[in-house]
């Protein structure tokens, strides 16, 4: 599809709805839509005249780009000019005027789109004249086929107190209330929905809610070879990630680890496993220990979703790919049979990472009572369901959870905003 997305303004400028958007372009042109965004600043600007035409059929996906129409920016002189007069209820001939220039402008920046996406320009009466050009737009579009249009709420002006006492009676400021023909309309909550609802006379069923979103990798401040891995934990289902941080040795009891998740998933919980240690080159036990786990990894089913990062092809396990795992992990789990010092216990409690650890007095005295504790010879089952009703306790827990599965863009893009292009 050939999508553009109009807004006042662009990344690098700084606000809500300019990430949004971004993020949706990004994620856009990664599923191979050729996007550009139309606003008034931000980005690498071409101009509305000059600029790469969206594309025809056939042509390779680019990435998004930025299309500047100066009057779409709702601090050019002429606009708060403008601006200026509709606070006051007077509607001038340069109003009209504005709106037949902006008109002409937006046609050459949308042409040859074929789904046009308006975030906040049809909600908010920071520009009025852009607001009118739209629907004159959509109007056209309507008799002689054209684009379709998705009116993107994030706010708006007629329930908002700040807005509410430049609004009055008639056009322009009616196009705020009203549901406009043909259009898909979106919010980003269940509480814009009832309002719009509301404002428009439109059913709670005629209005979708697409919540914004995060970008996981970038809370996290994950490397590039961590992303990867935190891509490839998400296309396999994994929805609590275990980790061991520990060398592939008899006494980190790393067959347990792999009966746990397996128990786990078993009762419902779509379990995952990063074992991150290597195998000592000098000790040919370790090796054939290593054989045993991939046996028994086999034999659990667990080959698509436990990872023992010594056999993955991508070389030595860096510092900062642990580090970067201690972020991205749900749980630490240390079922090892002895234990010196227990550092990983430390370098969890530093990333408010829950830790299950076997019952050592090593790792007592490190975790206190802020541990949970097994039997190294404890029933895998049993273990597992006590893991699982010890994380369910915890809200931070269930709250992260939660945004990583259900607010990652990833997400957001494949379950609310693809489907708003097909």
């Amino acid at each position: 599809m050939r999508v553009a997305l109009v807004h006042y303004a662009a990344t690098p400028i700084v606000g809500g709805v300019e990430s949004v958007i971004a993020a949706h372009a990004r994620l856009m042109a990664a599923d191979g839509h050729e996007v550009r965004i139309v606003a008034g600043r931000g980005g690498t600007h071409e101009s509305a005249s000059g600029g790469p035409s969206i594309g025809g059929p056939g042509s390779q996906p680019a990435s998004p780009v930025v299309v500047a129409v100066p009057l779409v920016d709702p601090v050019h002189e002429r606009v708060v000019a403008i601006q200026l007069e509709l606070s006051a209820g007077r509607v001038s001939d340069s109003f009209e005027a504005l709106v037949a220039e902006l008109r002409g402008e937006l046609a050459s920046a949308l042409a040859g789109a074929d789904v046009v996406i308006a975030h906040n320009v049809c909600s908010l009466s920071l520009n009025l004249a852009l607001t009118a050009a739209l629907r004159e737009l959509l109007d056209d579009a309507s008799s002689r086929g054209g684009p379709r249009f998705v009116l993107w709420h994030h706010d708006l002006a007629a329930t908002q107190p700040d807005y509410r006492t430049g609004l009055h009676d008639g056009r322009p400021w009616s196009l705020l209330r009203e549901a406009w023909p043909g259009v898909r309309q979106v919010v980003v909550s269940q509480r814009r929905r009832e309002e719009l609802a509301g404002l428009t006379g439109l059913s709670l069923e005629a209005i979708s809610v697409v919540p914004n979103g995060i970008d996981i990798g970038r809370a996290w401040g994950l490397a590039p070879r961590a992303n990867a891995l935190r891509a490839r934990v998400a296309e396999r289902g994994v929805e609590l990630l275990v980790l061991v941080p520990a060398r592939i040795t008899p006494r980190k009891n790393i067959e347990l680890a792999l009966e746990i998740v397996a128990a786990l998933r078993r009762a419902g919980s779509p379990a995952g496993l990063i074992v991150t240690g290597p195998v000592d080159p000098h000790r040919p036990g370790e090796r054939v220990y290593l054989e045993r786990l991939l046996q028994l990894r086999a034999g659990l089913g667990l080959d698509d979703v436990a990872w023992l990062l010594a056999i993955e092809p991508d070389g030595p396990v860096p510092d900062e790919l642990v580090d970067d795992l201690f972020r991205m992990a749900d749980l630490l789990l240390m079922p090892s049979r002895d234990e010196g010092f227990g550092l990983p216990v430390l370098e969890a409690g530093a990333s408010r990472l829950p830790i299950a650890c076997s019952d050592l007095p090593t790792l007592r005295e490190l975790a206190g009572e802020d541990a949970l504790y097994f039997g190294i010879d404890d029933d895998p089952t049993v273990i597992a369901a006590r893991i699982r009703s010890w994380l369910d306790a915890d809200p931070a827990w269930r709250l992260a959870r939660r945004v990583r599965l259900e607010y990652a863009w990833e997400h957001i893009y494949r379950s609310h905003v693809a489907p708003l292009l097909d």
